[in-house]
């Protein structure tokens, strides 16, 4: 049996992401989660994460800046990015994907539209038998 698929969580606001968390491992997955760029490059020092959700707004490096970083890297280019945001207008979600997220997941999320979300994306994960 496979283990199930990690995903990274990289969010500042610490209610978020301990909602996040538990709807996701509720559902099986495993998660990490990091509230900044710099505890997100801990983690992935250590774990390479089949999703990495990525809050935009984040203290120093932003999520957009970080996602150029982690696309720029032959280490982390091909894990998967979905902004999660509450910066809902089409310039954020275009600056996002131009970046190389793969997703834009705007807040607030109903639990279904980012369970569905985080299915549909992982359903393309080699190996994965979501």
């Amino acid at each position: 049996m496979s283990n199930p698929p990690l995903i990274l969580i990289v969010e500042d606001n610490v209610g978020s992401l301990m909602l996040a968390t538990v709807m996701l491992e509720n559902e099986g997955f495993q998660v990490a989660g990091a509230e900044s760029a710099e505890e997100a490059r801990q983690v992935l020092a250590t774990k390479t994460p089949d999703l990495i959700l990525m809050d935009i707004q984040l203290p120093g490096m932003d999520g957009i800046e970080f996602t150029k970083e982690l696309k720029a890297d032959s280490d982390t280019a091909a894990i998967p990015v979905i902004a999660l945001t509450a910066q809902t207008m089409p310039i954020y979600e275009r600056a996002a994907r131009a970046a190389g997220c793969e997703g834009f997941i705007a807040k607030p999320w109903t639990p279904e539209a980012f369970s569905r979300e985080i299915h549909a994306f992982l359903a393309g994960v080699p190996g994965n038998n979501q």
